[in-house]
């Protein structure tokens, strides 16, 4: 194994220790995510036809929203005890290791959600031909929620009150992925094909993981400067 895949799978196994070691702050953004798409049926309808219609929107803003609320411990725990400095000293790729960084975020985070949302899909009555395509959409749109989140909290991180800043940076950039995910899962449920909207997501993944480390890394030498 090359240094630099050893540098790699070094930060990733140490990110999830410390998730592991806060397991509390985990928890947060899925109770959060939980606790959204439950209220809908409170305070809209709990009549199956109205759920269902709202359901593919109702589940991914709220998943949208929960990726966010998680942002904020990327790099900051690193900023405050010296050792994202300690990062950006070494002789290995920044890039590499921020990717790292991400894919830790990604594993304690998106992939929870991916496994809760068929669950609240029963919940509001998603139809079973959309399941799948959520799931998909999911596995596709959440590394991009975390690859391109990663690139406004690396701006930010040296910011005492930066999540407002965050939110202004990071969500309009989520648009694309909001709209051609939960329109794909809608169209799924009507019975018509979806590939194009999941090749979108798929283009957009790909794009994410070629550029989204090189700008981390930019972003976090200038917070560090």
């Amino acid at each position: 194994m090359s240094t630099s895949s050893t540098a790699f799978f070094s930060i990733l196994k140490r990110d999830l220790i410390l998730a592991y070691r806060h397991r509390s702050e985990l928890i947060n953004p899925l109770l959060f995510f939980i606790i959204v798409v439950s209220l809908f049926p409170l305070a809209i309808s709990p009549e199956s036809k109205e759920l269902r219609m709202i359901a593919p929107g109702v589940i991914w803003v709220a998943a949208l929203l929960a990726a966010m609320l998680s942002l904020d411990n990327l790099f900051r725990s690193d900023f405050e005890d010296g050792s994202l400095e300690q990062l950006a000293l070494t002789t290995h790729a920044l890039p590499l290791l921020v990717l790292a960084k991400v894919c830790a975020h990604w594993l304690v985070t998106g992939l929870p959600l991916i496994l809760l949302a068929p669950l609240l899909g029963v919940l509001l009555f998603l139809p079973a031909e959309s399941m799948l395509t959520l799931v998909l959409t999911l596995t596709l749109g959440t590394p991009i929620l975390s690859l391109v989140g990663a690139i406004g909290v690396a701006l930010t991180v040296g910011l005492r009150r930066g999540g407002i800043l965050l939110s202004l940076l990071v969500l309009p950039l989520y648009i694309p992925v909001l709209i051609f995910a939960s329109n794909a899962v809608t169209v799924a449920g009507s019975g018509f094909p979806v590939a194009g909207q999941l090749y979108f997501l798929a283009a957009l993944l790909t794009l994410s993981l070629t550029l989204s480390p090189f700008a981390t890394a930019a972003a976090l030498r200038i917070s560090l400067s």
